[in-house]
C-alpha cells in the first residue's frame, strides 16, 4: 500500500484484510509473508580492504592526479639536466603521497561507517508483540509482516515501519535520538480517521 499514513484507518484495516480485535490469521501471515519475505534488511558481507582501497582510486579527480603523477614521473626520468634531475622525482612523489594518503583516510572512514552500520542493528528489538487469531503474541521480529497488529508499551522498541492505530496514553513520545541525534523525545500524535 502507497501512503498508508495517508489512508484512513479503515482503508488500511481493509487493504490488509485484517480484524483489529482478531489480528491477522494464519493463512494471511503465511500469504503475506510469500509476498514480502521476512522482515529483515539483507545482510551483505563486510567489503573486503583490498575493493575499499581500489574505490579510493575510481574518482574522477583522484584518476586525473594519478595522471599527473604519471606523466611527471616519465619527465623526471628523461630530464638530462643533472641539477634539474635531482629535484624533478619531488613534484610525483608528492602527488603519489597526497593520493596515499587520501585512500588511507578514505578507507577508514569507510570502515566506520560499517562498523556504525552494525552497531545500529544492535538497538533493533529481537522480538515483537502481536495480535494474530484473536491472541497476544511474542514472535521473532523477523516472523512481522505487512498487517500485523503491533502492540507496543513503555520502553519499547518499534520493530518496523508500523502505523499507529490506537494510542492508549495521555502523552505518547517516541525516543528517536538513534536516528536524528536530537536527544529530546518527540511527541507522537496518530491521525484516526
Amino acid at each position: 500500500m502507497d501512503a498508508s499514513f495517508s489512508k484512513s484507518t479503515d482503508e488500511v484495516l481493509r487493504f490488509f484484510d485484517v480484524d483489529l480485535d482478531q489480528g491477522l490469521s494464519d493463512k494471511r501471515v503465511e500469504e503475506q509473508r510469500e509476498a514480502f519475505g521476512e522482515n529483515a534488511l539483507p545482510e551483505d558481507p563486510p567489503t573486503p580492504i583490498w575493493e575499499l582501497i581500489l574505490e579510493q582510486f575510481k574518482d574522477k579527480l583522484v584518476l586525473i592526479l594519478l595522471g599527473a603523477a604519471g606523466v611527471s614521473l616519465v619527465l623526471a626520468f628523461l630530464e638530462t639536466d643533472e641539477k634539474e634531475k635531482s629535484t624533478a622525482f619531488v613534484e610525483p612523489m608528492v602527488i603519489l603521497l597526497i593520493l596515499i594518503a587520501n585512500a588511507f583516510v578514505g578507507v577508514v572512514q569507510e570502515t566506520k561507517a560499517e562498523h556504525a552500520i552494525e552497531a545500529l542493528k544492535e538497538y533493533s528489538p529481537d522480538e515483537a508483540t502481536v495480535k494474530r487469531n484473536g491472541q497476544l503474541l511474542r514472535i521473532p521480529t523477523e516472523e512481522l509482516v505487512p498487517g500485523d497488529v503491533v502492540f507496543l508499551a513503555v520502553g519499547d522498541k518499534v520493530p518496523a515501519d508500523i502505523r499507529l492505530m490506537n494510542v492508549q496514553s495521555s502523552a505518547f513520545k517516541a525516543d528517536q535520538a538513534i536516528l536524528t541525534g536530537e536527544p529530546i523525545s518527540v511527541s507522537k500524535d496518530p491521525v484516526f480517521g
